[in-house]
């Protein structure tokens, strides 16, 4: 006879006993299984029977859970903000995102990639790149902090599940300024052409504002914090500059000792580490009528007007010689050179010289003494060195019919 037999499990899992036939159990899940919860159960099965006393045994089922892809990788932060100085080495580190995925093995494999995007119209990649597999974000260029100050772009983390997971975090990069741009002065304007002064009644008392320099700094924070030095001065016992607004003024009475032509140079400088600087000249006129301005200033602009219009006319007759230098040289050269060919040509040929026949000369009003027709018939050859000479007149009898001489040339009348 069989005894019946009881199977119970004690431990309180996500599985069940379930009676199939007598004496017969299937193991069956009693919920989902979490892999990333509990990768591995071990599972103890105790049976008894029904007598008295109960008799019982029990066996330990070990069970492994098989990942399945079912988590996308996670950042540790829901987004990310870094900075950057400008001026920066193309290919610096800037830092490092991070995710993780706890799926197992190749589903748990996070790979980084950097999302299409643009940045005031370029392309993101343009900027930076993040490797794809430690996460780094390199800069591709050197920053401006002038041009641009801050970014920002998404980076996907995604596994290595078929189908793969992913997940996109934020990124931002701010550009710290550099103090790499010197003060720029707006005012007063430093003219080439020109002297501007300002000017300063004799009768100005003390603290009497004769100009404000006016300057920026395009860089920013305490790199773009100006201050305004007088650093050098026709009488500094006559003018002071405001620190910090750039005010010239005058710090004590102005007398009629006080030369009319004052010239301050002031330096702007910046906070930066290291500093950068501006500097400015100012012409001051301390005259209480503009006749009298004028002709302290008028040898100066025309000393200027000279030496400009002396250098400029200097320079003009320097080239027209030159001009005129090189074109004499080219034609004598040009010419040398058509003569040397026309000799060479006459020396080489070896056809027959023919001269130039003179034309027929005759007296056809008849009225001479003598009528003159004469013909010369001339024969030349090359490669001959003696050859006769014939004169010959027709219409006279005075003059004898035929000269005959021996000569280069050979003349036939006709």
């Amino acid at each position: 006879m069989v005894e019946n037999v009881k199977c119970y499990i004690t431990e309180n899992i996500p599985f069940i006993l379930k009676p199939s036939t007598s004496n017969f159990y299937s193991l069956v899940t009693d919920s989902d299984l979490d892999r990333e919860r509990s990768s591995q159960y071990n599972i103890t099965v105790t049976c008894s029977d029904e007598g008295v006393p109960s008799l019982s045994s029990s066996v330990t089922l070990t069970l492994q859970i098989s990942d399945v892809n079912d988590n996308a990788p996670v950042f540790g932060r829901s987004s990310y903000e870094a900075s950057i100085v400008e001026n920066n080495t193309p290919g610096l580190s800037i830092f490092t995102v991070k995710a993780t995925d706890v799926d197992w093995n190749q589903n748990a494999r996070v790979s980084y990639i950097l999302e299409d995007s643009s940045v005031n119209g370029v392309p993101v990649s343009s900027y930076v790149s993040v490797s794809a597999d430690s996460g780094v974000i390199h800069a591709v260029r050197s920053f401006d902090f002038e041009q641009i100050k801050d970014f920002q772009f998404l980076v996907k983390a995604q596994d290595g599940g078929s189908p793969p997971l992913n997940s996109n975090v934020t990124v931002k990069i701010l550009i710290q300024d550099q103090n790499d741009n010197p003060p720029q002065v707006l005012y007063p304007v430093q003219t080439g052409g020109s002297v501007v002064a300002e000017m300063v009644p004799r009768s100005a008392d003390v603290g009497y504002l004769v100009t404000k320099v006016v300057a920026v700094d395009v860089d920013s924070g305490q790199n773009a914090w100006l201050s305004y030095k007088l650093q050098k001065a026709t009488d500094r016992a006559l003018f002071e500059v405001g620190l910090q607004n750039g005010e010239i003024r005058t710090i004590r009475q102005v007398n009629d000792k006080d030369a009319v032509k004052q010239r301050l140079t002031v330096i702007v400088e910046d906070n930066g580490q290291p500093s950068r600087s501006a500097t400015v000249i100012v012409n001051v006129a301390v005259a209480d009528s503009f006749p009298e301005v004028l002709s302290e200033f008028t040898d100066l602009i025309h000393d200027k007007e000279y030496n400009d219009n002396l250098t400029f006319y200097l320079v003009l007759a320097l080239a027209v010689v030159s001009f005129l230098f090189i074109t004499c040289v080219v034609v004598i050269i040009s010419v040398k050179i058509y003569r040397w060919r026309q000799s060479r040509i006459m020396y080489q040929s070896n056809l027959p010289v023919i001269p130039y026949y003179p034309p027929r000369y005759s007296d056809t009003l008849g009225t001479g003494t003598l009528q003159h027709v004469y013909n010369y018939e001339v024969c030349r050859t090359t490669d001959s060195r003696k050859s006769d000479c014939k004169f010959g007149r027709a219409g006279s009898q005075n003059v004898p019919d035929v000269l005959t001489f021996s000569s280069p040339f050979s003349f036939h009348p006709h």
